[in-house]
């Protein structure tokens, strides 16, 4: 690869983790929206983080795995279904 192609492709990836959305300063914790998952009924969850103004995942309920996003404030689910292997 040419030394300029590679450094476009370096700064393009470093831009995006940049771009990444943070925690709001009134959401709960991780902790606290596992915790509020574990009372929705999964028993593990994989992977969360902030997106779009909302915690989003994967976790374990009923013994299948399913996406869900989770309300950083009230710790309501607003999206809650398994996950397709698409």
């Amino acid at each position: 690869m040419k030394p300029a192609l590679t450094l476009a492709a370096l700064l393009m990836m470093s831009a995006g983790v940049a771009l990444a959305d943070q925690p709001g300063p009134d959401w709960m914790s991780v902790e606290q929206a596992k915790a509020a998952l574990k009372q929705h009924g999964y028993t593990n969850v994989t992977t969360i983080e902030a997106d779009d103004g909302h915690y989003e995942g994967v976790g374990v309920k009923n013994g299948q795995v399913y996406e869900f996003h989770l309300d950083p404030r009230s710790g309501k689910l607003t999206k809650d279904r398994v996950k397709r292997n698409d």
